[in-house]
């Protein structure tokens, strides 16, 4: 999951990114709501993560800007009814109070991709291949993958868009966060030892030149 966080308090922002990217997601930072209107401009976000009390632009003004986009949204602010109520009418999907508990944002963020999925499968079945979506757990014929997270949010992207091609452009916008040096070529070589772990049980990765990556069942599945 792609993730931007716009919190001022750069000790809080360095903790949420850091419990996020150790649960696998790709996660960005900007320090107030003018940055945060831009990054939304030019980037597809799943999830944000917005304070309300941000310099610039308040998180409620940013809120009302990005109320019709398709992205999942926590609220942060010091704990006041006033401000809840104000937050979820104006479109947000989550309110936390703070000081909060890491453990709790993260279970936030379970709980919203749970609810994103509502009417569509959690358990993604690909030939012998089973990924839960919400645990982040891929088995291949009933056995845990052992997957790097890059490897898993590949994975993801891939049983996502079964049948269909997906450009390595697609893969750079949704893997990588800001600033990282990823090529073209480093999609290749994820490409490639995800392939190396998948193929054992009969799923492989086509690569159409020219066009992108597709996950199709061989023969033998």
């Amino acid at each position: 999951m792609r993730i931007l966080v716009a919190e001022d308090d750069a000790v809080l922002a360095d903790a949420v990114q850091r419990s996020l990217r150790q649960s696998g997601h790709a996660v960005d930072w900007v320090q107030n709501g003018a940055q945060a209107e831009d990054a939304v401009q030019v980037e597809r976000f799943d999830l944000l993560i917005l304070d309300l009390g941000l310099p610039k632009k308040s998180g409620l003004d940013v809120l009302k800007r990005l109320r019709a986009r398709d992205s999942r949204l926590i609220l942060t602010a010091a704990d006041g009814v006033s401000d809840r109520v104000r937050g979820l009418d104006a479109g947000a999907d989550d309110y936390l109070a703070k000081p909060f508990d890491l453990a709790e944002l993260e279970a936030r963020v379970r709980a919203l991709t749970r609810r994103g999925m509502a009417g569509s499968p959690t358990l993604l079945r690909h030939g012998a291949l089973d990924y839960d979506q919400v645990g982040r757990v891929a088995r291949l014929h009933g056995e845990p993958l052992e997957l790097s997270s890059r490897e898993l949010n590949l994975l993801e992207i891939l049983l996502q868009r079964s049948g269909r091609m997906v450009s390595k452009e697609q893969l750079v916008s949704h893997l990588c966060e800001w600033g990282e040096e990823v090529t073209p070529n480093a999609i290749e070589v994820y490409v490639h030892r995800l392939r190396k772990k998948l193929e054992p049980g009969g799923v492989r990765i086509v690569t159409v030149r020219g066009l992108g990556y597709s996950l199709e069942k061989t023969a033998q599945v």
